[in-house]
């Protein structure tokens, strides 16, 4: 399953998604103060016109009777899955005592999750990560303690709240979370390679994946996974003239969903994330090399501010990127 993410899993990215393999897309985290939803953002978020079911919405707070009726209202509105968000390490998430900072405060965490469960008739799920910080990794009481509260699914990041997403996941921990319920459990953190899943997979006794940043620039890697696990070898890399074919089609996309002048600013953001995957993937380059390959084109993209020249600069990127991926490794390198 997609991650959710604020500012990247919005309704284009989350259809894309689903189109490639991802079997749940949720939301990107809404606030959970219902007198915030008129603004444009928080609207566009809510939104799921077009989009296969189950539907998937993220509710993040710190007040157990206004997660309730954030529930209750998304519900109304055609949410057929309600996550609750304490995995979030934004700082502006924890001033308000909300996201993974929850994870210090079981007895609300239980009021929260009792709350929002016995207010709505769909599954609930929730998303959490191994603890608050090294020293307090609590992630196997407050997993217990969703189980008993009716959550129905949960997903670990496998890093505590101050790792922020510093280091390596902390897979064992995840493993550990997995023997003490019977729910289903996702890992998430790191997942960024076919091959990769598979073993998180073994190694972790978890019923699925959620991928996050491995899908930024790559929303096909769920199909990828999928094809590893049936086949036990990784596909080949997505030929350029499919991925320029995505590309365009997921502008486009931001284009009619935000409007012309907003959509061009993700599509700026996007189009980064696509080009140091075709060439780590692609092209085979190192981090240092990818910079500087993807840089001059990214800077000249970014420059632009209409979506003709956008489309344009998309077209000339690839007959750039068609040459270059005619050159062997030592020829890149120079």
């Amino acid at each position: 399953m997609l991650a959710p993410m604020a500012g990247v899993t919005d309704q284009p990215f989350r259809k894309l998604c689903r189109q490639y393999g991802a079997a749940l897309t949720p939301s990107e985290m809404i606030t959970s103060n219902v007198k915030l939803w008129n603004r444009e953002k928080c609207r566009l978020r809510r939104s799921h016109d077009g989009e296969e079911s189950p539907r998937v919405v993220q509710i993040a707070g710190a007040d157990p009777a206004m997660m309730a009726e954030a529930a209750a209202l998304n519900v109304e509105q055609g949410a057929q899955i309600i996550d609750i968000n304490m995995g979030c390490p934004a700082k502006k998430v924890l001033k308000r005592s909300a996201g993974s900072a929850l994870m210090q405060y079981p007895a609300l965490v239980e009021d929260i999750l009792t709350s929002v469960v016995n207010a709505v008739d769909v599954p609930v799920t929730l998303k959490i990560r191994t603890g608050w910080d090294i020293e307090n990794r609590n992630g196997v009481q407050i997993a217990q303690l969703a189980e008993d509260c009716g959550i129905q699914a949960l997903a670990v990041h496998g890093r505590t709240r101050a790792c922020g997403f510093k280091g390596n996941a902390e897979y064992d921990t995840i493993a550990s979370i997995k023997t003490q319920v019977s729910i289903p459990v996702f890992a998430n953190g790191d997942i960024n390679d076919p091959a990769q899943a598979a073993l998180i997979l073994e190694k972790t006794g978890v019923d699925g994946l959620m991928i996050g940043r491995g899908a930024q620039g790559r929303p096909w890697i769920f199909s990828e996974i999928d094809h590893f696990l049936a086949k036990g070898h990784k596909a080949p890399p997505k030929p350029l003239p499919a991925i320029r074919s995505i590309i365009v089609r997921h502008l486009q996309s931001l284009y009619d969903f935000y409007g012309p002048e907003k959509g061009i600013g993700f599509a700026r953001k996007h189009l980064a994330w696509y080009l140091d995957n075709i060439a780590r993937l692609n092209l085979g380059c190192e981090e240092a090399m990818r910079t500087s390959i993807t840089r001059p084109l990214r800077q000249h993209f970014n420059q632009l501010n209409h979506v003709e020249e956008q489309l344009e600069a998309l077209e000339n990127i690839f007959q750039q990127l068609d040459q270059l991926a005619l050159l062997s490794p030592e020829e890149l390198a120079a």
